[in-house]
């Protein structure tokens, strides 16, 4: 029910994006980091795109007595309050707004939603071309929601910057799938192209026994090399966008991209433990965007002197 007053719908939207945030620091460590560089008009929409894809993640990942019909419903009713412009879900109401304020295309959500109707079913992916298209939806248009709150640069079109977020998109999902070999083959999936672990002599049974194999380091040294270039394909597009969202796009690229640098550090030995990038590590990069980024915010300030509330209702 939306409530009566513009004051209270103000209370209640501020709440919600409250709650999206404290899911994002509570799941995404340096995700959440990174946000800290954007200006705070931007975060909360950020924090709700992280909490909406986490919360429908949930229902594939950690899953109740009925994960198809929870997320179905979950998936209905997110759809039915985009249209209505108000939800008494905090996660999806901070979703809805953030939508509506930054007009970001329906079918980017229909796409996200039906990649993780997929994950119920799908266990594997025969090779990178069909991982390609399941990333689609589970990654590629994750970049393409945030490009809208991240904005571009004068003069620069999102078009012109969308096939850089993809890329960006699909390098951060590549990264958290090599990472998580172990933890996802417990849950019966595999994000491994199957025709590349053949070549190397891999088997899910492997996997599923954690038996570290020569092959499977030459599997995961190529799949890191895969994942780097889509890091490569992304970088270009950070100048396209607005001064001050670039050194929040830097901050994560270097946060994710230092798991491949653990990955390699650790002779790729994913399935005995998860490696992660160091709190000292996450600091520090987040230290070395700092003063950049508050420099770009208060050149952006004082170009823009009447900005927005922070969630802009």
């Amino acid at each position: 029910m939306i409530p009566a007053t513009r004051a209270e719908q103000q209370a209640t939207l501020d709440a919600a994006y409250a709650h999206c945030a404290a899911i994002a620091a509570r799941h995404g460590k340096s995700y959440h980091l990174a946000t800290r560089l954007l200006t705070p008009d931007r975060r909360p929409a950020v924090h709700a795109l992280y909490a909406a894809a986490r919360t429908a993640d949930d229902f594939v990942d950690v899953p109740g007595a009925d994960p198809s019909g929870d997320l179905a419903t979950w998936s209905k009713a997110l759809l039915d309050e985009l249209a209505g412009g108000w939800s008494d879900d905090p996660v999806r109401l901070a979703l809805v707004h953030t939508y509506r304020r930054y007009d970001i295309p329906l079918e980017h959500l229909v796409d996200f939603l039906a990649a993780m109707t997929s994950d119920l079913d799908v266990t594997g992916y025969a090779d990178l071309d069909a991982l390609d298209r399941y990333m689609w939806g589970s990654a590629s248009v994750i970049g393409l929601q945030v490009l809208p709150v991240l904005g571009t640069a004068p003069g620069v079109a999102r078009e012109e910057a969308a096939p850089h977020a993809v890329a960006l998109g699909e390098a951060f999902q590549l990264t958290n799938f090599l990472r998580d070999v172990a933890e996802d083959v417990d849950r019966g999936r595999v994000y491994l192209p199957e025709d590349l672990m053949s070549a190397h002599g891999v088997t899910r049974e492997q996997l599923a026994a954690r038996q570290f194999t020569p092959g499977f380091r030459e599997l995961m040294r190529e799949m890191v090399a895969v994942t780097r270039r889509l890091y490569d394909d992304a970088a270009p597009g950070t100048p396209l966008l607005a001064r001050e969202s670039r050194d929040c796009v830097r901050a994560a690229t270097a946060l994710y991209g230092g798991i491949l640098t653990e990955i390699e550090k650790a002779d790729y030995r994913v399935l005995e433990r998860r490696v992660r990038v160091s709190r000292p590590r996450r600091l520090a990069v987040f230290a070395r965007r700092l003063t950049a980024a508050q420099l770009a915010r208060v050149s952006t300030t004082r170009a823009k002197p009447n900005s927005r509330s922070s969630t802009g209702a």
